[in-house]
């Protein structure tokens, strides 16, 4: 059975650092390559980053490039979500995927002061 846990999200000022992670099981994870997105209440899924199965190369939401890095430990099947320079509007839900119909109960992150 395919699931991943978000965790690591908190109640941050502007401008400080979070970094969330995503445990996964039930599928390959060193095949896969893995997706972060988010989401405010109200509002569709959005695409954050993406970190291809090499591990050496992501894509990022233009909103989020130059402050937030993904990476990602085949050993633990664990994916990592780096937050720098964070703002007001990065407050979301985040989630992580690996392109399957199941989601998890993703992380809370608040950016406020």
């Amino acid at each position: 059975q395919v699931q991943f846990v978000e965790s690591g999200g908190d109640l941050v000022q502007p401008g400080g650092s979070l970094k969330l992670s995503c445990a996964t099981s039930g599928f390959t994870f060193s095949d896969a390559g893995l997706a972060w997105y988010r989401q405010t209440p109200g509002k569709e899924r959005e695409f954050v980053a993406y970190i291809f199965q090499s591990g050496d190369r992501a894509n990022y939401a233009d909103s989020v490039k130059g402050r937030f890095t993904v990476s990602r430990d085949n050993d633990k099947s664990t994916t990592y979500l780096q937050m720098y320079r964070l703002k007001p509007e990065d407050t979301a839900v985040y989630f992580c995927n690996a392109g399957f119909q199941t989601w998890g109960r993703g992380t809370q992150v608040i950016v406020s002061s």
